[in-house]
């Protein structure tokens, strides 16, 4: 696990040298498919060319630790939903990133699932030790699996852990080819439908364990570029605000659409969503003071659990509240 969180961060910090200026004329962001967010449907309006001025090209991955990756090499400039372990582990590799805003909330849509034929719950997870399961590793459902292991006192070395995006993660629990899974999304949804969750999102925020993702972009792009973020985070957070205004079934379906999900399996997964105010990002509950706190536990986390060499001393540096509060 240590040896391609390593490689993973190493690829991150080493694409992030490449990166070289250039004429601004159009833009890639990254995302997540099977991810419905409100931002899609600005995306299928052309809400943000409208906004910036300029082409703005959507490449679909399925991991953060890929997002770091693209834009290390400078073919993504921002990614949209980025898990904060991700983040953490590039920003820790010494990739000069930045979190600009808090782009959706989500504890009940990441976690853990065992397969049925095994009966194990909260009630029996010291069961857990020696079984077989499949991680995102470097995402934000690697860092809830290792808290989760941690709270049930089950040794990350009695476990065989395999490296699998959570589509993948999903197949291989339905085959029995692994006893639980570990992802989010859709691949979470298909999970839960050959097992049942160790945790309740609830339960696990009272451990201490949020989930949260964030929209992230190069140091160097946001310094350059702080009117384009700026109007980037407008278009989004005006999106968000439609959505949590309700009466939002012909939203609904766009999101679907451009998610690549059906509309009940959409309004499903987002409904265990949230999406912050501007106010209440730029609060201290997250960007003003909270979300470097956080970051910081991430890290120390990984470290503890030989999955990363080193935290930084502070991850103050990697937020930016600035462009998102010009947006406001």
């Amino acid at each position: 696990m240590k040896k391609l969180m390593t490689a993973l961060a190493a690829t991150a910090a080493f694409g992030f040298s490449a990166q070289t200026a250039k004429a601004l004329d159009e833009i890639t962001v990254a995302y997540f498919l099977e991810w419905p967010m409100p931002f899609l449907a600005a995306k299928a309006d052309g809400e943000y060319e409208r906004a910036l001025g300029m082409e703005v090209n959507w490449r679909s991955f399925e991991t953060g630790t890929a997002m770091s990756a693209a834009m290390a090499s400078g073919d993504v400039q921002m990614s949209v939903s980025q898990g904060v372990p991700p983040f953490v582990v590039a920003a820790s590799a010494g990739q000069d990133i930045q979190v600009l805003d808090i782009a959706v909330s989500y504890s009940e849509n990441d976690n853990c699932v065992v397969h049925a034929d095994l009966e194990i719950d909260k009630d029996s997870a010291d069961e857990l030790a020696g079984l077989k399961v499949a991680v995102p590793l470097g995402t934000a459902a690697h860092y809830g699996f290792l808290r989760q292991m941690d709270h049930f006192g089950i040794d990350l070395a009695s476990l065989d852990v395999v490296n699998m995006a959570p589509p993948e993660g999903a197949a291989a629990l339905a085959q029995k080819a692994v006893d639980f899974a570990c992802g989010y999304g859709g691949g979470l949804g298909r999970m839960k439908e050959h097992g049942n969750v160790l945790l309740t999102g609830a339960e696990k925020e009272e451990l201490g364990i949020l989930v949260f993702d964030v929209t992230s972009a190069p140091a160097d792009f946001v310094a350059e570029n702080p009117d384009v973020v700026a109007d980037f985070l407008a278009v989004t957070a005006a999106a968000n605000a439609e959505w949590n205004a309700g009466n939002n079934e012909a939203m609904l379906a766009v999101i679907a659409r451009e998610s690549g999900m059906d509309l009940e399996a959409t309004r499903s997964s987002i409904g265990t969503m949230s999406f912050p105010s501007v106010a209440d990002q730029l609060s201290d509950k997250w960007l003003g003071g909270a979300v470097p706190t956080f970051m910081k536990g991430v890290a120390d986390v990984f470290v503890e659990a030989n999955s990363l060499d080193s935290a930084l001393a502070t991850y103050q540096n990697a937020v930016n509240a600035a462009p998102l509060a010009a947006a406001q």
